[in-house]
């Protein structure tokens, strides 16, 4: 398993295939530590090459944490489902060598739709950046 799977030894659902074959979340050294229908949570330790300008986490960086969080949480069964659109808002800044989690829970599901949010938090509990993800479940299956 990659790093960006899961830390347990059992078996992967087969929905969690697509963590399998996740380069980039495994580049960002991210690390599952819940995969739960409707629920996960995802940590990331902020390296120096995550920082901007002003020598703080790149927000693009936050985002691909909550990203991946929020496309764990919202793959519950074998069927394939997909971001239809984000938002994220960005509260306090971090700086490398921190660690950030990412918490996301299913807020609604109806039919081929859903709503999650995603809160990331730093190591002192503080929040970091709320997003809101829109998902679409496909005709496809894992």
């Amino acid at each position: 398993m990659t790093q960006a799977t899961t830390q347990a030894t059992d078996a992967v659902p087969p929905n969690r295939a697509m963590m399998e074959r996740d380069r980039a979340s495994a580049s960002l050294g991210l690390i599952v530590e819940r995969d739960d229908p409707g629920h996960a949570v995802v940590s990331m330790r902020v390296r120096d090459d995550m920082t901007n300008g002003f020598q703080i986490t790149h927000g693009g960086f936050v985002f691909a944490l909550a990203d991946t969080a929020f496309a764990i949480a919202c793959n519950e069964d074998d069927r394939v489902t997909v971001a239809a659109g984000a938002d994220i808002s960005f509260l306090k800044p971090t700086v490398s060598g921190q660690t950030l989690t990412a918490t996301a829970i299913r807020r609604s599901r109806t039919g081929r739709s859903g709503i999650y949010d995603v809160t990331v938090v730093d190591e002192q509990g503080d929040t970091v950046a709320e997003f809101r993800g829109r998902s679409r479940t496909t005709s496809q299956t894992f």
